[in-house]
């Protein structure tokens, strides 16, 4: 049991760390420089690391069925990457990807330009990768295994405290700014992540999308405002109509008094007559 869960730790920090090299080189690619992509200070992404291991463990059976690895693939990635982008943007209050401008995406979390190539990835995962992978880990002793895995292990766990001290900082800031009406809250989340340290620093340049922290603050505050003059607006046309409701009822009440006041001084007349006629014939 104990040599099974150090194969998968082995090959959760060994997926992890590809998936870091595809996301450098695809930054490379597009940006022409490096950027240490992921939200950790090491050379790896968990999410490609956990992927692979979900896709490792469900979809073994169907390592000779490449149609099934790339469209079952495709599922779990999408559920794993929307999950996960979902509970980071509610832990940390930042989007850490947003695939908003791509055609078929689904609440800007995931989108099937970037499916396809973790459908793909799946099939190279399960089909070919991975039995390479086990057949090196196999030639491991028994001592190799275990200090390659605690070492690991330690490195991970030290990295993991550290990078979420220091996204607890930027998570506590964007708060403190959110209480703030000022129109200076985008500037000041970028000072404090710009200014923050080299850790903030490599965060803000692997996840640009923190750069927008203070513009969607300051889209919600518009958008707040804008409720708010609806609000006021809809509170006016009710108070307009009440008001000339009330005009109207006043009217209509003035009416029937002086209806009435007429209907009584006809009575009084007609009944001032009958008496006068009353007092002549005596």
């Amino acid at each position: 049991m104990i040599h099974k869960l150090q194969i998968f730790f082995l090959l959760f920090i060994t997926y992890s760390f590809f998936g870091w090299c595809a996301e450098v080189l695809l930054q490379l690619f597009e940006k022409k420089k490096f950027i240490n992509r992921g939200f950790l200070i090491g050379p790896y992404c968990p999410i490609y690391g956990w992927g692979s291991i979900l896709m490792i463990l469900f979809l073994h059976k169907y390592r000779d069925d490449m149609v099934a690895l790339f469209f079952l693939g495709m599922i779990i990635c999408a559920i794993l990457e929307y999950v996960t982008s979902y509970l980071m943007e509610k832990i940390f209050h930042a989007r850490w990807w947003d695939y908003s401008n791509d055609k078929f995406n689904v609440n800007g979390r995931i989108s099937l330009y970037t499916l396809i190539p973790f459908g793909l990835g799946g099939v190279f995962v399960v089909h070919f990768i991975n039995p390479v992978l086990l057949d090196f880990y196999s030639h491991f002793s028994s001592f190799g295994l275990s200090f390659s895995t605690v070492l690991l292990l330690l490195i991970f766990l030290t990295d993991n405290i550290i990078s979420f001290r220091v996204l607890s900082h930027i998570r506590n800031d964007v708060k403190l700014f959110e209480k703030d009406n000022t129109e200076e809250i985008s500037k000041k989340v970028l000072e404090t992540i710009r200014t923050g340290g080299r850790l903030k620093r490599r965060l803000f340049s692997a996840y640009p999308n923190f750069q927008h922290i203070g513009t969607a603050l300051e889209k919600v505050k518009g958008r707040v405002e804008e409720e708010r003059q609806k609000y006021n607006e809809k509170q006016m046309k009710i108070k307009k109509k009440t008001e000339e409701k009330i005009a109207h009822a006043e009217e209509k009440f003035q009416r029937k008094i002086e209806e009435i006041k007429e209907k009584s001084n006809r009575k009084i007349i007609k009944a001032g007559r009958k008496n006068q006629k009353k007092k002549e014939k005596k």
